[in-house]
């Protein structure tokens, strides 16, 4: 008698490139599905014309030679935008785009934070940069952090201490906005967005600074089913503005993360998200005890996969995947070979323009094997690379490279990553600029 010989199910990943397969093959039931890259990694993040990604997925997920089960996509904008449109073409299980883009448009998800959950929603207002006087929107107290209502990892968010520093801020947005915000205006205009006033894709958001530390509860809800699967700090570097790493599990009281995932549960709830993936980042003050959500983002965040696998034997792919499909995850804890791991991002931290004149090669790369075996590297700046070009950068420093480690504790955690700089030498000569940054420093371009 035969044995089961049951459909493999056919996976489509947007955006999907080697490392993330890599992520996708630990999942304990990888050998039920295919997984099938849709749309190159490099054209979702250069790419802006959404309509023409739209158009590229659709046929080719018209042309595959059997079902379309799942659609997944973990990148933001245009990614989810992207997936939700598409899962609704091809009628399968997926949040709504109105929903998707309630939380991707920053100043729309703040409207509705500040109706579901007021006592977490900092003060904010809408800023429009290509006004007569953009600094006659805004209407909280200095220092705030303006940021635009569509972005990522930081990319045009600027800490505002003064009106020089709004003004410097202003012309550099003006300059780069119109990247992010044009595509999202053309997604915008397939739904209702009546109720914003206006407030479009080319629009900032400031919004109050906040204090304290910063955790980031990840989870999923199916057919209303709500799911917290892990909470992730988030460390700040020195400068207060850029990350240092994310850390996984959290090491902050329990309770504090029970009210985060009540409050995102309230929150996705009251706007009718449903059947799909989330990471919401919140501001926890442990002088007040006050807690602050900073941002939902609509998706699983692979920059967490890497760290859950280390810990817990698989990776988050496991709940995207089953949500995705329509079925009931089956995310497991303590699996893995670690007790923590983190994501460091190893960053310099002058401002200023520079040439890449050295970046760790082979021999490196082996020397750090050896001695951390399991620690993932990706390299984001090569020899011969002048920072200004690369992209996706935050406005106070340069991410230079990439690094999962795992380890017995924090402490531990930081050593092997101070022995990581160490095995990893970059090299660089400064480009002169005589443009300055919004907080005195030189700008980056």
């Amino acid at each position: 008698m035969k044995g089961n010989t049951a459909r493999r199910r056919n996976v489509f990943v947007i955006g999907l490139d080697d490392e993330h397969r890599r992520d996708l093959e630990t999942i304990p039931d990888r050998d039920r599905f295919r997984f099938h890259g849709l749309l190159e990694r490099e054209e979702v993040r250069v790419e802006r014309d959404v309509d023409r990604m739209i158009e590229k997925a659709e046929a080719a997920l018209r042309a595959f030679d059997g079902p379309v089960d799942a659609i997944i996509g973990h990148w933001d904008f245009p990614v989810t935008a992207v997936a939700s449109i598409l899962c609704k073409t091809f009628e399968l299980p997926s949040p709504s785009l109105e929903a998707v883009l309630r939380c991707a448009h920053k100043y729309w998800g703040r409207l509705e934070q500040q109706r579901s959950l007021p006592e977490h929603t900092p003060p904010f207002c809408a800023v429009d940069p290509f006004s007569d006087d953009p600094f006659s929107d805004v209407d909280i107290d200095f220092p705030f952090w303006l940021k635009p209502v569509c972005g990522y990892s930081s990319t045009l968010g600027f800490r505002i201490n003064n009106e020089q520093d709004f003004d410097r801020a202003i012309e550099i947005a003006r300059r780069e906005i119109r990247r992010f915000g044009e595509p999202f205006n053309r997604v915008l205009d397939r739904v209702d967005t009546s109720g914003l006033g206006g407030v479009g894709g080319n629009h900032m958001l400031a919004e109050a600074m906040l204090q304290g530390v910063e955790l980031a509860p990840e989870g999923s809800i199916r057919n209303g089913n709500f799911s917290i699967h892990g909470v992730i700090d988030m460390v700040r570097a020195p400068n207060h503005k850029s990350f240092k790493d994310y850390r996984y599990p959290s090491i902050h009281p329990l309770r504090v993360q029970e009210r985060a995932g009540e409050a995102v549960e309230r929150f996705v709830r009251a706007i009718g998200y449903d059947n799909g993936c989330f990471n919401v980042e919140f501001f926890w003050n442990q002088d007040t005890d006050e807690l602050h959500l900073i941002e939902f983002n609509p998706r699983i965040s692979q920059s967490h996969s890497g760290m859950m696998a280390m810990v817990d034997g698989m990776s988050n792919h496991e709940v995207a995947i089953h949500v995705a499909l329509g079925d009931k995850p089956a995310f497991e804890h303590g699996g893995g070979p670690y007790d923590m791991a983190a994501k460091f991002l190893y960053r310099r931290f002058d401002p200023g323009d520079a040439v890449c004149v050295s970046s760790p090669g082979k021999a490196d790369l082996e020397r750090l094997r050896k001695s951390q075996p399991d620690t993932r590297v990706s390299i984001k700046v090569e020899k011969g690379t002048r920072l200004d070009e690369t992209v996706d950068q935050d406005a106070y420093s340069w991410v230079l490279a990439e690094l999962i480690i795992g380890g017995d504790d924090v402490s531990d955690l930081n050593a092997k990553f101070e022995e990581a700089k160490r095995l990893l030498p970059f090299g660089f000569e400064p480009i002169t600029s005589d443009r300055s940054h919004p907080d005195g420093e030189e700008e980056k371009k």
